[in-house]
């Protein structure tokens, strides 16, 4: 093995960061190009790779996310983003979220640390360190729920049979709030793939509306159509928050075109267990989901505290 010059891997020096009043983000994320901040190198790699990623018109951009950050404040920044990106893969949850939400459903700010035996008492959901009162979110979402479907169901372009996306192009094109992802990717003609759309209360209330309604969902017409992207692209970017089956769906239908293009993924997990959701993002290689000559990093890291300095950064609003 030829040894590397000594030189050349010294040559990037440490320098110290120096804030100032009124400092922007930019300005903040610029200075840290040499700081040698671990975790920061890597969400600045990120943040060059997505501008790469969205500049690059010949690419066909993902965006994936579980549905846990939808309960808190960056529901709204990420409905600002959707008309960037091409489609959305999200978990069924993300649905709950973003009805209860746009139906008026109040989530508050909590802790951690709490009696989960009280709150139950209370009727108070805890989801991380968000309070939610079940009228804020059960309650809110069939109610919210029904009143959509009815009305796709009583319209005149009503088919019967939809897949996951179709009939959230329909809930989005019917939801007032402009806050909402389904209305802002309904807006923008994103598609949002829903590979476990009964998972949760979403596709539970669709479960009970098929019992006395002529109803069907076809879970099979999204997969084809993620085959076709997979199959039709030959340039494709991700980025991924989170794990899971968000992230999974992504790369899984990347590797029948030999792995992404540009791949980001944000996450919190280790990888010591063999989870999806550690797995960092050299391991997708290994399966031919990212390209060996990709541009890609895997950025360790809270996605409340990283997404809204990237998104400020790339100004995706």
């Amino acid at each position: 093995m030829n040894m590397p010059d000594k030189n050349e891997l010294l040559k990037n020096h440490v320098k110290d960061i120096k804030l100032g009043k009124g400092m922007s983000i930019k300005q903040l994320v610029d200075s840290q190009r040499e700081i040698g901040g671990f975790s920061a190198q890597h969400m600045i790699q990120g943040i060059d790779i997505t501008r790469d990623m969205l500049g690059d018109k010949e690419s066909f951009n993902f965006l994936s996310f579980p549905a846990d950050i939808v309960a808190t404040g960056l529901r709204g920044m990420i409905a600002d983003s959707v008309k960037h990106f091409d489609a959305i893969i999200t978990t069924c949850g993300t649905l709950d979220h973003d009805l209860a939400k746009a139906y008026g459903g109040k989530y508050s700010l909590g802790t951690f640390e709490v009696d989960d035996n009280m709150l139950k008492e209370l009727d108070i959901y805890r989801l991380g360190n968000i309070f939610i009162g079940s009228e804020q979110y059960g309650l809110a979402v069939e109610k919210y729920f029904a009143q959509i479907m009815n009305d796709i169901y009583s319209s005149k372009d009503y088919k019967g049979e939809y897949s996951p996306s179709e009939l959230l192009h329909e809930f989005g094109k019917r939801i007032k709030d402009e806050h909402s992802i389904l209305r802002q990717a309904y807006l923008n003609d994103v598609p949002i793939y829903v590979p476990g759309i009964v998972d949760g209360a979403f596709g539970t209330q669709l479960a009970l509306f098929s019992q006395d309604h002529k109803f069907k969902l076809d879970m099979l017409k999204d997969e084809l159509a993620l085959s076709n992207i997979s199959f039709d692209r030959k340039t494709t970017g991700a980025l991924m928050l989170g794990g899971g089956i968000s992230k999974h769906h992504v790369i899984w239908w990347n590797q029948f075109k030999g792995g992404l293009d540009y791949a980001v993924y944000v996450t919190t997990a280790s990888q010591y267990d063999g989870s999806l959701s550690g797995a960092r993002l050299t391991e997708a290689v290994s399966w031919g989901k990212v390209k060996p000559k990709a541009k890609y990093v895997t950025i360790d890291g809270d996605i409340t505290i990283i997404l809204p300095i990237m998104f400020s950064y790339l100004e995706l609003f």
